[in-house]
């Protein structure tokens, strides 16, 4: 009997720290993404397909301006840095405020897109490439 009565107390104690802590309720302890669309106009898709699959749209924009020679498709990175680049900082990038790195951090998802690309919006590249990349010379990233 002292044993039931211990793991009995142990369950009230979990359940009690969990109810206290919001996660039963549904809230939760990480601050939820900032999500600001400052030059709001339309979007190329929903949002509920943007969420699920951005990076699939950026992935076939890559592909089609690395391999094709496409450039200025309507799901390029820099259209989406240009809707939804802070007004305060002009990135997407930089803090937890800002669009990009809000929602990647929530995700806890590796923004790999600026080890590359630069997460400013109106940026011009210098002509000089990464190690191992073409020159991009005048063209946006």
């Amino acid at each position: 009997m002292p044993s039931t009565f211990r793991l009995a107390v142990a369950v009230f104690s979990a359940v009690a720290a969990l109810v206290s802590s919001g996660a039963v309720a549904g809230e939760s302890r990480v601050p939820k993404p900032a999500i600001t669309i400052e030059n709001p106009g339309k979007c190329v898709a929903p949002v509920d397909e943007m969420r699920r699959n951005h990076m699939d749209m950026l992935k076939h924009t890559r592909d089609k301006t690395m391999r094709d020679g496409v450039r200025g498709m309507k799901t390029s990175l820099n259209g989406c840095i240009e809707c939804h680049a802070s007004k305060k900082t002009g990135s997407v990038l930089g803090s937890n405020e800002n669009f990009c790195q809000s929602c990647h951090a929530y995700a806890a998802v590796k923004l790999d897109c600026w080890d590359c690309h630069q997460p400013k919006a109106g940026y011009k590249a210098t002509g000089t490439a990464p190690a191992g990349h073409a020159s991009t010379a005048g063209a946006k990233p």
